[in-house]
Order: structure tokens, then C-alpha cells, then sequence
């Protein structure tokens, strides 16, 4: 909630609510929140959306009873409604519900006006088109910088050396061989996640970027050779002598309903991929993910352990962390579970047992600065 109340304090012109039941009660329904709890005691200005056809959802099945839907959202406090089909049916639906004065027309004035408001405020009246001459500042090299930045600070260090006093990280630039292996080593769609070009993501280089296994390439030391497989068998990863690896994996993109999971596990190869190599050669895990997934019965194979959630198209960000160009600084901003059968579990439980605890995460400090 922190950083919502936060984002509101500051500024945040428009709320979307969700899908998704609070306390038996729809958010598209939800009075006691939507009005009671976000406009009134948090002070929200700006105006209120609904999800996709998220109005319909309000009945089981969806669209069971339009008109109560229709009647229920509004009141609650949307402001406005995502209606991606029929939307006749909403404005007669809507208009009737007025004129019976079920919906008070002051409802519908502080819709508009909240929505106006915010239209005045981005001067949307005055000039309703995009500043064309601003194109060519998208993914500027600064802006990338930035970027890597980002990705660099929230990477987060759960594990170092399979006892404490031997760190695996920071990794040496100059070595004689090493493997870069994993589904998520080499895949610019897999790092960005959904929501990137296509609603549910995509996998190559559907975007302008830097996959982890260029940023690894551009560090190390031209003298390193690089070898990479993104699913090794056992024979080349026990013939080949690597002086170490990094297996980069985690789960593909999604959005919403598709990303739904009752096991939260990294899908195969993932799993094989980190016991043939891990196994055998002395490997840091970096997870793509944007949520915490099942480790723990690899664990104990690995050496080092990174979460990297979903880094987006600055793959950089992680190599100079994991080679000590910068340290690890990033904190748990949730619990890591055990197995998804602790699920929900959150600090304060009773029978709080997490992998990892909220908050946790090793730090590491520049490589200049352990040498010096």
C-alpha cells in the first residue's frame, strides 16, 4: 500500500481497478474502496477505470445481469468504462438507469468532471496530438543508461558460495573458458515479459536491446572464451573444462489470466538445465521471473543464486553485477516461498517458514573495491 498512497500524494492522475474480490466483494462493485477509501480518504482527483469488460465480470457468469453490472460499477465510483465490444448497450443500459434515477445524476457529473479535470490538467483541449518532434527520444542512450541502472539495482543476490566464506560472486572477467547456458541466456522477448509489443510478450529480439549473453560477451576479456548452449547435454558441459558458468532461465512472458499458475514452477528445460550444468561446473542461477518461482530443489546444486525479475531489454544491467562493476544492493520486495502449497504466506504469519523472508538479500561489493 505504501507505494500506491505514495503515487497518489503525488500526483497520479488514473486508477484502474482489477478483476479481482476483496472480501467476497468485486472490486468493479466495491464501494467501500473504489469511493469510500481511494477519493474520499485518500483524496484521489483524478478518475477511475475499469478493466477490460471488467463491469461484465461483476456476475457469474459474466454479463448474468447487465443492467445490475452497469448499475453497480457506477456507483461504486467508476468513471470509466473499458466497453471493447457492444458499446450501445452500456450508453442505453447507463441512460435508462439516469432516467429512473437509479444513478444519481450528481454521480455522473463527478464522473465528468473527473475525467475533464484531468484531460484540462495534460492541456489534452489545447493540443490533443503527441509532439511528433519528441520520436527520436525514444530509447535514447541515456534513457538505456538509465535503464541499466534500474535493472543493476533491483537485481537480487540470494545466494553466494555454497558456504559463506567461498563466494562464487563477483566473477573473475579473465578466465579460460566459460559456459553461458539456459532458455533466458540469449532472449531480449523473455526478459521484457508481457505487455511487450504483443499483449502476451514474445520470444527473440522483438525490441532493440541487449540479451544477457551480449552483455557477458562485452565484458568479460577478449581473451575469455565464451561458450554458449542453451539447453547442454552432460558431455559437453563435464569435457569442456568450463572455469565456470552462468545459467540464465525463468519463465516465459504472459499477461494477466495467462500467467496463472497453481505450481509456479520454471517450466523444462529450466530445471534440467541447471542440474546437468550446476552439477557440474560451478554455475550462478540468474531466475527471469516476475514473481517469486520454485528454486529450492535446485539449490542446494548452485553455487550463487540471482533474482533479475523481469530486467526488460538492458541485459547489461545484470552483467555488471554479476562481474563486479557494480555490487548487489537489492532487497526481497516480497517473501520467496518454499512451494506454492505455503501459499499465501506473509510476514507476521504464524507459520511464516519462506525460502527467503521478506526484505532479504546478500550484498556484494564492487570487485575494485574487494581488490583494493
Amino acid at each position: 500500500m505504501p507505494a500506491y498512497i505514495d503515487s497518489i500524494a503525488k500526483g497520479v492522475s488514473t486508477v484502474m481497478v482489477s478483476y479481482s474480490s476483496w472480501n467476497g466483494v468485486k472490486m468493479h462493485a466495491n464501494h467501500y474502496l473504489v469511493t469510500g477509501y481511494l477519493k474520499k480518504k485518500l483524496g484521489f482527483k483524478g478518475f477511475v477505470i475499469s478493466d477490460w469488460q471488467g463491469i461484465d465480470r461483476i456476475t457469474s457468469p459474466p454479463g448474468a445481469n447487465y443492467t445490475y453490472s452497469v448499475q453497480a460499477s457506477i456507483t461504486a465510483g467508476l468513471d470509466m468504462v473499458m466497453v471493447p465490444y457492444d458499446y450501445p448497450a452500456f450508453v442505453n443500459t447507463l441512460t435508462n438507469l439516469v432516467n429512473q434515477k437509479v444513478i444519481p445524476m450528481k454521480r455522473i457529473n463527478d464522473a465528468v468532471r473527473r475525467i475533464l479535470r484531468v484531460k484540462f490538467v495534460l492541456g489534452l483541449f489545447e493540443n490533443p496530438l503527441p509532439d511528433g518532434s519528441l520520436v527520436d527520444q525514444i530509447g535514447k542512450q541515456e534513457h538505456r543508461e538509465l535503464a541499466r541502472e534500474a535493472v543493476r539495482k533491483s537485481l537480487v543476490l540470494l545466494k553466494n558460495g555454497k558456504s559463506s566464506d567461498v563466494p562464487l560472486l563477483p566473477l573473475p572477467k579473465k578466465a579460460d573458458k566459460i559456459l553461458v547456458a539456459g532458455s533466458h541466456a540469449d532472449n531480449i522477448g523473455y526478459q521484457c515479459g508481457g505487455w511487450t509489443i504483443e499483449w502476451q510478450g514474445g520470444s527473440g529480439n522483438i525490441t532493440g536491446g541487449t540479451t544477457i549473453l551480449d552483455a557477458i560477451r562485452s565484458t568479460v576479456d577478449p581473451a575469455t572464451d565464451v561458450v554458449f548452449s542453451e539447453n547442454p547435454d552432460a558431455g559437453l558441459v563435464q569435457s569442456n573444462h568450463f572455469s565456470y558458468a552462468i545459467v540464465v532461465v525463468g519463465e516465459p512472458p504472459y499477461a494477466e489470466t495467462a500467467g496463472d499458475s497453481l505450481n509456479l514452477t520454471i517450466p523444462e528445460p529450466g530445471p534440467s538445465t541447471i542440474q546437468t550444468v550446476c552439477g557440474a561446473v560451478r554455475c550462478v542461477v540468474v531466475v527471469i521471473s516476475g514473481r517469486p518461482v520454485v528454486v529450492e530443489p535446485y539449490l542446494p546444486v548452485m553455487d550463487a543464486l540471482v533474482a533479475a525479475w523481469l530486467p526488460g531489454s538492458e541485459g547489461q544491467g545484470v552483467a555488471d553485477a554479476l562481474f563486479g562493476d557494480f555490487g548487489f544492493t537489492g532487497k526481497l520486495p516480497r517473501t520467496w516461498f518454499k512451494s506454492a502449497e505455503q501459499l499465501p504466506m506473509n510476514v507476521g504469519d504464524k507459520n511464516y517458514d519462506p525460502l527467503f523472508p521478506f526484505g532479504f538479500g546478500l550484498a556484494t561489493k564492487p570487485a575494485a573495491a574487494v581488490q583494493n
